[in-house]
């Protein structure tokens, strides 16, 4: 046996003598001009009777703030640093010196994830080859501190696979399979870790609602069940079904038995026209329904994994207005920033019965009818960041901000909103198709109210 698998031996056993986590946590993201303190935060967290919280990168107010609570830590080495931490053991040992050593044990720091989602097709290839150095860099330098209780993976998101439909063919991208998923699942084995995985329900429902019941991927269906044609394993709910394709993907490698945890799930409260299913109803049917299930006792598990016990982090603590994208991604809260709740939720473990009334939902059919982008509210103020978006929407040709120029119809000497109001609807008219976005860094939001003045019509988006 050699020495670093004697450490790794003896940090598992260190480990399995310690106090069992519970099952339920909170990921605390920070892309926000508007969020609480950590103090502040930490006493919401702790509210929703959770005890456990994941953050994405180690910030040292949030980490001081978690001194002396009972809340487990996962902590994140950022995208950017993975290469030189592959590469350098001083670098990997400098990190922990860094970022756990001032706050352990009075922080309860129980993984380190070795960046977010950085398998995904989107990534740079360069970056999926230093990922299991990465992690074996990292391993090392926590078991040269004697950090035995601190164990290391990495969030993966469900593009990791080429196949997941049925669960039984659930299989690795070709591209990585061999070359990565392979050798980090050995990591994980031998360190007794756990395969951490992004799964969304939302996201498939959301692009084919007509193939996929609603009520299916709430945990609401009732009598409807799917019974995979080659397992013969009958699932009653979207969840399991995800879960399970990873699970047999990694059976296909030859890892029947690496535990499972859910490093972000949840469903989003609100979105542009376009997102279908986005509103607060869905989305406390969906994560009340699963803390019921994942506190139930025994574990009900997955039907590939019946009688176990899965853990899960929730999307998000907060709503986040800095975060790019379409409408969902700055929803996903279970506060608002002000700190009060978007709904009630506790993660007792209990069943609970909550008596509020929620919104009925107004979006759970696709949207139909015209649809413009606009300068959000409050956005008017921040003139040069306007001018900015208002150049870039213009710059990008097809004849965008033609109705805009001097002696148009649409253009007002001095008036930027108008002018943006204009340059953001004709931008995402000609560009949607293409990817383009009605975002704009937040300065732009979706409207079903036509911005048109005078003789100036703007274009629009049907949906």
């Amino acid at each position: 046996m050699t020495l670093f698998s004697l450490l790794i031996f003896l940090s598992f056993l260190v480990f399995s003598n310690a106090k069992t986590s519970t099952t339920l946590g909170v990921n605390y993201g920070q892309l926000g001009s508007n969020l609480p303190t950590p103090p502040k935060s930490i006493h919401l967290l702790k509210s929703l009777k959770s005890n456990f919280v994941k953050i994405y990168d180690a910030n040292p107010q949030i980490l001081k703030s978690l001194s002396g609570t009972k809340l487990q830590v996962s902590i994140m080495v950022p995208n950017e640093q993975i290469l030189n931490i592959s590469s350098s053991p001083a670098v990997s040992d400098q990190w922990v010196q860094t970022n756990i050593l001032p706050y352990y044990p009075q922080t309860k720091i129980r993984y380190v994830l070795i960046g977010n989602e950085i398998l995904s097709s989107s990534q740079d290839p360069k970056l999926w080859h230093n990922l299991v150095p990465a992690m074996y860099r990292i391993q090392k330098s926590l078991i040269t501190h004697r950090l035995f209780h601190i164990k290391v993976s990495t969030p993966s998101a469900m593009d990791v696979l080429e196949s997941s439909f049925p669960p039984s063919s659930g299989k690795f991208r070709s591209n990585i399979s061999v070359s990565v998923v392979k050798p980090m699942l050995q990591f994980l084995n031998r360190t007794k870790s756990g395969f951490f995985l992004d799964v969304y329900p939302y996201f498939p429902w959301s692009m084919s609602p007509n193939d996929i019941r609603l009520d299916y991927a709430l945990f609401q269906g009732g009598n409807f069940t799917y019974t995979d044609p080659i397992s013969k394993l009958t699932y009653t709910n979207l969840l399991d079904q995800m879960l399970d394709s990873v699970i047999f993907g990694m059976r296909s490698l030859g890892f029947p038995d690496v535990k499972l945890t859910i490093a972000e799930t949840g469903w989003p409260t609100a979105g542009d026209f376009d997102q279908i299913g986005a509103n607060i109803y869905n989305a406390a049917t969906y994560n009340r329904n699963l803390v019921r299930k994942l506190s139930a006792q025994p574990p009900l598990g997955t039907p590939a994994r019946p009688g176990v016990k899965i853990p899960a982090i929730i999307f998000s603590l907060f709503n986040e207005n800095q975060k790019p994208g379409p409408g969902t991604e700055r929803n996903w809260g279970l506060f608002y920033p002000n700190g009060s709740e978007v709904y009630k939720i506790k993660f007792t473990g209990k069943v609970m019965k909550y008596h509020e009334k929620l919104p009925v939902p107004q979006n759970n059919e696709p949207y139909k009818g015209k649809v413009w982008c606009v300068v959000a509210n409050g956005m008017e103020k921040n003139s040069s960041e306007l001018k900015s978006a208002l150049s870039y929407a213009c710059g990008q040709g097809k004849g965008t901000c033609d109705a805009v120029q001097p002696g148009k119809a649409c253009y007002k000497k001095g008036n930027f909103v108008l002018q943006a109001n204009y340059a953001f609807s004709s931008y995402w008219a000609k560009f949607k198709s293409l990817g383009g976005s009605c975002y704009f860094n937040g300065l732009a939001v979706q409207t079903n109210v036509d911005p048109s003045f005078g003789s100036c019509k703007l274009p629009s988006v049907s949906l």
